[in-house]
C-alpha cells in the first residue's frame, strides 16, 4: 500500500510525510502539486536519508496527461532524475510524456535512474472512462518499464472486472498496478493486490487524496485488512446509492475479523441491478446486503427465496449458492422480531405500528408470523388497509391511537431522523405503550426515545435492529453465531465519533 502525499508547498509535503511515516514505509511524493517541484528535492534527500527503510515514488505529472506541472516533457524529466538522486525508488513517468521524448532523450534519462539503482513506472491515465485497457497496457509495455500502471475512471461497478482482468493477466509477466478511479471504482483499489497487483495506493487523510474515490490508508488497513486478503478471502458487500455512509461495512468486517473468517465486505454504489448482478457472478462475490429500491428488483434474479422474503415481497440478502445461482433472504424481519423476543412473549401481545412503507412491511409479516396482533397506524390510512390485508394485519385509524393501548408501539417512519424536519410521528397523548422501538438509529437517541424514556417507558433503538438484521446477514454468509456484542459497539462507536 502506497500512501499518496500531495501539498501546496515543499515544507507541507514534509510534513505530512513524516505524519504518513509513522504507519507506512511506502510514499508516493506528487511533486507536481507543488509550484516549484525542485524546491523540495532538499527536504527529500534529507528525510530519504533518515528513513533508509522507507520506499518512494516519485511522480511529476504533466497538465496535459492530469497533472499540475505546467513544464515542458525536458524539465519533467530532470526533475524525476533529480528525485531519483534524492533517493526516490521509482519515478512515475506517464506514457504520453515517455512517447513524446526523443529516443536519446530518453535512453540518457534511463542510464540516469540505472546509475541510482531507481525503477522506472510507466502510466496511463483515463480521467473520463474505462476502455481500452490492454491498449494502453501495450502501449506502456513498449517502454518495458519496471512497473507497468493503468489507471481508469469507473461509472460502474463492472468496470472493476476489467481493471481486475488486466491485472490478472499482465502480473503473470511484469510489476503491475491497475486501479478504476471514482466512489464505483473501490473494488479494484481494495482487490487490486489480491488479484496479483504490485501494490495500490491511499491517501494520508480524508481530504487530501491525490484520486478521486481514493481512500485513506487506515480505511485500507483496518476495515478493510488490504494486507490479510489473499485468494481464499470471500467478497460480500453492501449494494446501494448512495452508500459511502453504511455502516455496513465497519459492522461486517469487525465481526469476520472477531471470528477469523477470512471475508470482507464492500460497499458498492449501485445504479442499476443489471451492474451489481453483473458484479457478483462474475467476481465472484459469495453475498450481497441490498437496499431499496433492489429489494424488490432482485426477486426474478433469485434461483430461490425463503418463505416469508416472498410473502414480504422484497430480498435484503443475496447468497450466492455452490451452483452459483442467487438464493434471497430477508433479515429485516430478525431486525424486528429478534429485540421483542428477548422482551416479551410475542404470541397475542398487541403491536402497533407506525407507517406502511418498506420497513413496516417487514416487521408486520415477521411479527405477524409470530403471533402477535398487529395495527397499522399510517398518514395514509388507504395504504394501512392494503398492508394490513396482504399480512393478515388491521388497520387503524391514527385518531384512533390515543384511545388503545399497546403492549409495543413500533415506529418505521422517517420521522425524528437527522435531517428529518418531522421529529414525532405521534402527539405526547398517543403514547399508550409498555415498550416503545424506533428503527431510526441516527441519531441514537431520537426524540421518541426520549419522550418514551422521560415517562418511564422501556426503549429499543434503531440500533439494535440494525445490528441484529446485520447479525442475521452474518449467520446465513457463515454460518457461524454472530457476535452480537461487539458489532454493536463498533457501530455504536462510529455514531457517537459522527455526531
Amino acid at each position: 500500500m502506497c500512501v499518496a502525499i500531495q501539498a501546496g508547498s515543499a515544507a507541507e509535503m514534509m510534513e505530512r510525510a513524516a505524519a504518513a511515516l509513522k504507519d507506512a514505509k511506502f510514499l508516493e511524493f506528487r511533486l507536481d502539486s507543488l509550484a516549484r517541484p525542485g524546491s523540495a528535492l532538499g527536504a527529500l534527500t534529507e528525510v530519504l536519508g533518515e528513513h533508509k527503510d522507507v520506499t518512494a515514488i516519485a511522480t511529476c505529472r504533466r497538465k496535459d496527461h492530469g497533472g499540475h506541472f505546467a513544464g515542458s516533457v525536458t524539465a519533467e524529466l530532470e526533475v524525476l532524475l533529480k528525485a531519483a538522486q534524492a533517493g526516490c525508488r521509482i519515478v512515475d513517468l506517464e506514457v504520453e510524456s515517455a512517447e513524446e521524448a526523443r529516443p536519446a532523450q530518453l535512453e540518457k534519462f534511463r542510464e540516469g535512474l540505472r546509475s541510482t539503482g531507481t525503477a522506472l513506472l510507466v502510466s496511463f491515465h483515463d480521467f473520463a472512462r474505462t476502455r481500452g485497457l490492454e491498449h494502453a497496457a501495450d502501449r506502456i509495455a513498449a517502454f518495458q518499464p519496471d512497473f507497468v500502471k493503468v489507471v481508469s475512471t469507473a461509472h460502474a461497478l463492472a468496470d472493476n472486472l476489467a481493471v481486475l482482468r488486466l491485472i490478472e493477466d499482465r502480473s503473470r509477466s511484469s510489476h503491475v498496478v491497475g486501479i478504476a478511479m471514482g466512489e464505483e471504482g473501490l473494488v479494484s483499489r481494495v482487490l487490486g493486490p489480491r488479484a496479483g497487483a504490485a501494490f495500490t495506493f491511499a491517501s494520508l487523510d480524508d481530504g487530501v487524496e491525490t484520486a478521486p474515490g481514493q481512500v485513506t490508508a487506515r480505511t485500507l488497513r483496518d476495515l478493510y485488512r488490504l494486507e490479510q486478503l489473499d485468494a481464499a478471502t470471500r467478497i460480500f458487500g453492501v449494494a446501494g446509492n448512495p452508500i459511502a455512509h453504511s455502516l455496513s461495512p465497519l459492522m461486517q468486517n469487525t465481526a469476520f475479523r472477531r471470528e477469523h473468517v477470512n471475508a470482507v465486505l464492500l460497499p458498492l454504489k449501485v445504479r442499476t441491478l443489471a451492474d451489481l448482478l453483473t458484479l457478483v457472478l462474475e467476481l465472484p462475490m459469495s453475498g450481497v446486503a441490498v437496499t431499496m429500491p433492489l429489494k424488490q428488483e432482485v426477486l426474478p434474479h433469485l434461483a430461490n427465496m425463503d418463505p416469508l422474503t416472498a410473502k414480504i415481497g422484497a430480498c435484503n440478502t443475496l447468497r450466492t449458492g455452490a451452483d452459483g445461482k442467487l438464493y434471497g433472504f430477508n433479515t429485516d424481519v430478525a431486525g424486528v422480531v429478534r429485540p421483542l423476543e428477548k422482551r416479551l412473549r410475542l404470541k397475542g401481545a398487541r403491536v402497533a405500528v407506525l407507517g406502511a412503507g418498506g420497513a413496516a412491511r417487514a416487521a408486520v409479516f415477521g411479527l405477524v408470523e409470530q403471533g402477535a396482533e398487529v395495527l397499522i397506524i399510517n398518514r395514509t390510512h388507504e395504504h394501512a388497509v392494503a398492508l394490513a390485508r396482504a399480512a393478515k394485519a388491521k388497520a387503524l385509524k391514527h385518531e384512533q391511537l390515543a384511545k388503545n393501548r399497546f403492549d409495543v408501539l413500533i415506529n418505521s417512519t422517517p420521522c425524528g431522523m437527522a435531517g428529518s424536519k418531522q421529529t414525532m410521528p405521534i402527539r405526547e397523548d398517543e403514547l399508550n405503550a409498555g415498550l416503545v422501538f424506533d428503527m431510526v438509529y441516527n441519531p441514537l437517541e431520537t426524540p421518541l426515545l426520549k419522550l418514551a424514556a422521560s415517562r418511564g417507558i422501556p426503549v429499543i433503538g434503531g440500533l439494535e435492529m440494525f445490528v441484529q438484521q446485520g447479525a442475521r446477514q452474518f449467520e446465513i454468509w457463515t454460518g457461524k453465531p454472530a457476535p452480537e456484542g461487539e458489532m454493536q459497539r463498533a457501530v455504536e462507536l462510529a455514531l457517537k465519533k459522527r455526531g
